[in-house]
């Protein structure tokens, strides 16, 4: 019995990157950076703060900062991977991500970490893009199996870096913390620069081809606002990103205020990328096997208001169960990641949709850690922003609703 699972197995696992090794290393390798950058600093805001001298403002911009660079380059990837490919686009993005994360860890001031980060936010914007297309040009016949390997790793690179954070700060500085990821970006960019080189002789060819899949890309960037499938999975991923953010930036000052100490606060955070790991798992095939996944996004809605509410009412007590349902909850991402490619036929359609979705969703998502934190100034307390939350949890299912129906995008415009 074990001999012949196996024997039926092993295809199936080597068919997976036979000829593709290269680039499924790079896919891999990419997830791993593509939060780090984020999730590796807000542990490690009040150390920070109080050596570059800056207050809840800058905070609530720095979180602003991640979703605001993902719009702009989440608009803008489309039209480069068209010029350079798809390939080129994600050195391009390994490389700035690489230099970005290097450099900041040196920043003298405010205003550096502030520009040093954007360059580093600016890569990650551009490989958010570009990974979903290349997971389907090059694994469309494991949509479900690649896709969620590559998720689970991307919900590694937000539940590794706060874990590390404030243990390594206490050993050796706030700077090498922060830093120390850029080797993760060096190990992206190189089965990259492998990849681009490999390709050489067919570079020319393929961006033509991309390019001059005119029907696809020109037809999509001027028809794709019409199509309803869009702006469901625009209001979805939007919706999931600013309740991501806005908790990557504020719970752990919100559990510091509860009275929960500075390690335990950026651990509470590690957990919170847990649970994302964890609905990575199975959130991708259940929606390649679900003909309809809407199911899935009102069981995030009820985990979302639980979570919501403990924080209110109980935030020191059952704490780790508040944070979980609140990281369950953002099943949602995977589940927009996983349709980008289920709802398209090509991979010139699924990077519309991927730069459609990822970039006017990180718009609204852009305002949600500063609107956070304006609310819990105004209030005094955080009532009134964790109130705010459960706002868009309404859109939240709305867009589910448009987007999860079983139709394809280029149906739809």
């Amino acid at each position: 019995m074990s001999a012949s699972a196996v024997s039926e197995t092993t295809p199936t696992a080597v068919s997976i990157v036979r000829g593709r090794l290269l680039v499924f290393a790079a896919i891999v390798l990419s997830a791993l950076t593509l939060r780090a950058a984020v999730t590796s600093i807000s542990p490690l805001f009040g150390r920070i703060a109080t050596d570059l001298h800056f207050g809840d403002t800058v905070i609530g911009i720095t979180g602003m900062l991640p979703p605001a660079m993902f719009a702009v380059f989440g608009l803008a990837t489309p039209f480069l991977a068209k010029r350079t490919g798809l390939e080129r686009a994600a050195l391009l993005a390994m490389t700035l991500t690489t230099v970005g994360m290097a450099t900041r860890a040196f920043a003298p001031g405010t205003a550096s970490l502030l520009a040093l980060s954007a360059i580093a936010l600016a890569g990650m914007g551009i490989g958010n893009v570009v990974i979903p297309p290349l997971v389907k040009r090059y694994f469309s016949d494991r949509l479900a199996v690649v896709s969620t390997i590559y998720i689970c790793v991307l919900q590694i690179s937000t539940m590794v870096p706060p874990l590390l954070a404030v243990p390594v700060a206490d050993a050796h500085g706030w700077r090498l913390s922060i830093g120390m990821w850029a080797i993760v970006g060096v190990a992206a960019a190189l089965p990259w620069l492998g990849v681009v080189i490999a390709r050489r002789g067919h570079d020319e060819k393929d961006v033509s081809a991309e390019a001059g899949s005119a029907a696809v890309h020109s037809t999509s960037g001027g028809r794709i606002h019409r199509s309803t499938l869009a702006w469901g999975m625009v209001m979805m991923f939007a919706m999931t990103s600013l309740i991501t953010y806005s908790m990557l930036t504020w719970l752990p000052t919100l559990l510091v205020d509860s009275g929960i100490g500075e390690g335990l606060a950026g651990a509470s955070v590690a957990a919170f990328g847990a649970m994302g790991l964890v609905t990575s798992l199975a959130t991708p095939t259940l929606c390649a096997k679900m003909r309809n996944p809407f199911g899935l996004v009102v069981l995030a809605a009820l985990c979302y208001l639980g979570g919501f509410g403990g924080l209110h009412w109980s935030p020191s007590a059952g704490t780790v169960v508040w944070v979980c349902l609140i990281g369950l909850g953002t099943m949602t991402f995977p589940m927009s990641l996983t349709l980008i490619n289920l709802r398209t036929r090509t991979p010139a359609g699924s990077s519309s949709l991927s730069g459609f979705t990822q970039g006017l969703g990180y718009v609204v998502s852009s305002t949600g850690p500063v609107l956070f934190g304006l609310l819990h100034t105004r209030s005094g307390g955080w009532g009134l922003p964790l109130f705010s939350l459960t706002g868009c949890v309404a859109i939240l299912l709305l867009g589910g609703y448009l987007c999860c129906r079983p139709r394809m995008l280029e149906d739809t415009w």
